[in-house]
């Protein structure tokens, strides 16, 4: 599947970032199928997100519980063969699957795709429909997906890699998660807008425990640099992503902010302008040296 776009976006998204390169096992992805729902079934079949492997029986103690910490693909792979030697394409159980989140799952199928040549691209927003029985339907949950370039509908179409049947089941999934509806993901840069604009309840995005116009804001920011090839973990803080709740902002940094939020909706047609402020504004690009916001305490870490 070759990329051919009618804007001005090169194939950027065609070949590996810093994070989604599996560099010693790109060998590996050479016996992948190409199609996206078999990609999909390979990575739910040798992952499991933390919340489903609880639910499931599965210790989350010792390694277990850092293997949400591996930030690139390399790593993942690592981790992968450690608990199961067997091919990438042969389903492990529940308990020799890697732990992971939506960041993760969407940045390995992004890996994937852009072994084949697929432009892919993650992105950080809201989805609501995660169900439950105690849901709210207002509600907006952090979430991750990965966009790729359907070259004969000449659109970009959301996939969430993570669904399989047993998630589907445990929270009331309904939606097709290999074309996500606009109307199920909202980006952060929306989300952002309508709640500096008072048109949402900022207490509605992000999960439970956080939530807010803060938690929009690191969103907000990861998804600038996840548009620039940078898929961050979701608790990794660096300037204006910096995750402070009481975090001070200026008029001009909330400015810088809605400038971010407007030049991300606007997707492809800003392209160029979104690269320049991402490598040219210090608070918004990720530097060598960043913060992550574990459960132990903030942990100062070196790309």
């Amino acid at each position: 599947m070759s990329f051919k776009h009618t804007d001005h976006v090169p194939n950027y998204y065609a070949t590996q970032g810093f994070i989604t390169d599996p560099k010693e096992f790109s060998r590996l992805f050479n016996s992948l199928p190409t199609d996206v729902p078999a990609l999909c079934e390979i990575i739910q079949a040798i992952t499991i997100h933390y919340e489903v492997g609880e639910l499931s029986g599965v210790e989350m103690t010792g390694q277990r519980m850092t293997e949400r910490e591996l930030r690139d693909v390399p790593k993942m792979l690592s981790r992968i063969f450690e608990l199961d030697r067997r091919r990438l394409t042969d389903p492990r159980p529940p308990e020799k699957r890697l732990m992971i989140n939506c960041r993760d799952s969407s940045t390995l199928f992004c890996s994937m795709l852009r072994h084949q040549g697929i432009p892919a691209r993650c992105r950080r927003g809201f989805v609501n429909y995660f169900k439950g029985p105690t849901s709210n339907p207002d509600y907006w949950g952090d979430h991750w997906i990965c966009e790729y370039w359907n070259e004969n509908e000449q659109r970009w179409v959301m996939v969430d890699p993570e669904i399989d049947e047993t998630e589907r089941r445990i929270y009331d999934i309904t939606i097709d998660s290999l074309d996500v509806s606009p109307r199920d993901f909202t980006s952060a840069g929306k989300a952002w807008q309508e709640c500096r604009n008072g048109e949402a309840d900022v207490d509605f995005f992000g999960s439970p425990d956080e939530h807010g116009l803060w938690f929009i804001r690191c969103s907000l920011v990861s998804d600038l640099a996840a548009f620039n090839k940078m898929e961050m973990l979701c608790w990794d803080g660096w300037g204006l992503a910096d995750r402070i709740p009481d975090l001070e902002l200026s008029k001009e940094e909330l400015s810088l902010l809605d400038t971010v939020a407007e030049l991300l909706e606007k997707g492809d047609s800003a392209f160029n302008e979104i690269r320049d402020l991402y490598e040219n504004t210090v608070n918004l690009r990720v530097p060598e040296t960043i913060k992550s916001y574990r459960a132990s305490g903030v942990v100062m870490i070196d790309l």
